[in-house]
């Protein structure tokens, strides 16, 4: 399969502060990478790509960040969450997590039971898939900030097989998952929704909404136009290495994307603000109470 290189002159990601506005927060994200006017028009409908494997875990992205992005598109015309079918459930049972956010104009889709679909070929296998994941549709892909060796925003284009029986790409996952991206044209926004950071347990799909040992609250969102470089920041942030992960490094031998974190400008808190708001509370450094301070 030949590789289409993505033109991209500098990777642009911010990271901000999501505090207590989430459109708000989002909207200056945007302004930081540089806007979305090419994106946010009437003439082209929006595909949300969520992932949610389980409906009963907690590692999804926000209400209030699915929101934030909905708001942001206020001139499409129309706006797909989109899932797919697992053995876990039907894509629209699954996306009645965001069921406050439906509208006639935001709809769940369940990208199983599409019929208008286009053929393509994944890890040489070929399959359907459904007509609002192609251009002019906007795609855009959300998912939690984790620290997973197979990546967020890249893995959650698992979602796009219609088949619910997936287990058997998880060993050609890397292809299977570039070879989606290629295949629908790329992702045009990439969200990090780092509300909580998750490690451990908090990677798997079953993860409980009590599971507190191992999720914390950062209160966070990374956004970007090149998908491997807001992956590659996210990796970076929850002390992955993204040089070492092989989809972020088969997606830069495809020409996909700027996975070299040294080469991506990252635009909002600083690094040292990240690296706190980022380290397990265990670990992270203990403030003197003020107590302590004036018996010194």
């Amino acid at each position: 399969m030949s590789h289409p290189k993505v033109t991209i002159m500098v990777s642009k990601v911010a990271v901000v502060d999501l505090g207590q506005d989430a459109v708000g927060s989002f909207k200056q994200a945007l302004e930081l990478i540089g806007k979305i006017d090419d994106l946010n028009t009437a003439e082209r409908p929006l595909t949300i790509k969520v992932g949610v494997f389980d409906p009963e875990a907690q590692n999804h992205t926000t209400v209030d960040v699915a929101n934030a992005i909905i708001n942001s598109f206020d001139k499409a015309p129309k706006i797909y969450l989109a899932e797919s079918d697992n053995y876990r459930g039907t894509g629209l049972e699954r996306l009645q997590l965001w069921k406050q956010l439906f509208s006639e104009r935001v709809v769940p889709f369940n990208l199983s039971a599409d019929t208008n679909t286009r053929k393509v070929k994944i890890a040489d296998e070929e399959m359907n898939f459904s007509h609002i994941l192609f251009k002019p549709n906007i795609l855009v892909s959300t998912h939690v900030l984790r620290s997973f060796e197979k990546g967020s925003i890249l893995k959650n284009l698992f979602g796009l097989v219609p088949d619910p029986k997936k287990a058997r790409f998880h060993k050609n996952l890397v292809t299977v998952l570039l070879d989606a991206y290629e295949a629908v044209g790329g992702i045009d926004l990439a969200i990090l929704d780092g509300t909580y950071r998750y490690k451990e347990a908090g990677n798997m799909p079953h993860a409980k909404r009590d599971d507190t040992m191992n999720r914390w609250k950062p209160n966070i969102i990374i956004v970007g136009r090149d998908a491997i470089a807001v992956e590659t920041v996210g990796a970076s942030l929850v002390g992955l290495e993204p040089e070492k992960m092989p989809i972020i490094q088969e997606a830069v031998n495809r020409g996909l994307g700027e996975g070299n974190i040294d080469k991506i400008e990252i635009l909002g808190l600083s690094l040292e603000t990240l690296k706190e708001r980022l380290a397990s509370p265990s670990t992270a450094p203990k403030r003197m109470s003020a107590k302590k301070k004036k018996r010194k």
